[in-house]
C-alpha cells in the first residue's frame, strides 16, 4: 500500500471510529454526514469488469463515501443487468456467500444515473438488515449523498418479487421489482433523502452491482 493510500486509510478508520462513538442525535446533527461533503483526494479505485454506466467522475466522486473497510479495494463487477439479465433472483444468487459491501449503480431509460451503497451482500429476507454504512445517492442534477439519518433502521429488505433499501410510513428511498424493470424513489426517514430520480416511478436501462474485493 502506497504512503498516501495508507494515510487516506487511517483518515477512512478516525472518522469511523468517531461515527461508533456518537449518539444518534450526534450522528444525525454532523454535518460532515448530514451533508456528504468531503474534502479529501481519494483514488479512484480499479474496475474488473466492464462498466456501462460508470465513468471516471462517477467513480471520483463515490469513493470519498465508501466505509473503511471498503476503502482502498478495486470494484469488482458481481451482476448487471446486461450480462446476467433482469430477474432479482440472479441478482441473489451472484451474491451468495459474498462478503462485502455492495455498490448498486442504476441508468433509467431517461439517462439519470443514481443507486446505493449497502453494508453488506442482498439477500432474502423476512425482516430489514444491513447497518448505517448504507446510504443512497444520485448524480442528477448534480452529485448528492444521503446517509443515515439516525431515524429508524430499515436499511435493506427483499424477497424474489421486490427489494427495498430505506423505509418509512409507507414510502421507500430505493424499491426495485422482481424483474429489475420499474423502480421507484421517494424521501424517506431512513435516509432524509430526496427521491433518487426526477419522476418517482422510473423505468431501469441498466442495473450493476459491484463489491469490494
Amino acid at each position: 500500500m502506497s504512503a498516501k493510500a495508507m494515510k487516506l486509510s487511517k483518515i477512512a478508520k478516525y472518522i469511523k471510529k468517531k461515527v461508533l462513538s456518537m449518539s444518534t442525535d450526534e450522528y444525525r446533527k454532523t454535518s460532515l454526514f448530514a451533508t456528504g461533503s468531503f474534502d479529501l483526494d481519494f483514488p479512484i479505485p480499479d474496475l474488473i469488469g466492464k462498466t456501462e454506466i460508470l465513468t471516471e467522475e462517477h467513480r471520483e466522486k463515490l469513493c470519498g463515501h465508501l466505509p473503511a473497510r471498503a476503502e482502498g479495494y478495486s470494484w469488482s463487477l458481481i451482476f448487471s443487468t446486461s450480462q446476467h439479465g433482469f430477474a432479482l433472483n440472479s441478482l441473489y444468487r451472484k451474491m451468495a456467500r459474498l462478503e462485502s459491501p455492495i455498490l448498486i449503480v442504476i441508468e433509467d431509460t431517461e439517462h439519470n444515473v443514481f443507486g446505493a451503497l449497502t453494508s453488506c451482500s442482498l439477500h432474502v429476507s423476512d425482516h430489514f438488515y444491513g447497518t448505517g454504512e448504507s446510504l443512497l445517492y444520485k448524480f442528477n442534477p448534480s452529485f448528492k449523498v444521503f446517509h443515515w439519518a439516525g431515524e429508524n433502521m430499515y436499511f435493506i429488505k427483499g424477497n424474489m418479487e421486490s427489494l427495498s433499501i430505506g423505509a418509512g410510513d409507507g414510502r421507500f428511498g430505493l424499491w426495485l421489482d422482481g424483474d429489475l424493470n420499474q423502480g421507484r424513489s421517494q424521501s424517506c426517514s431512513t435516509y432524509g433523502n430526496e427521491p433518487l430520480a426526477p419522476q418517482e416511478d422510473f423505468v431501469i436501462k441498466t442495473l450493476e452491482c459491484w463489491a469490494f474485493v
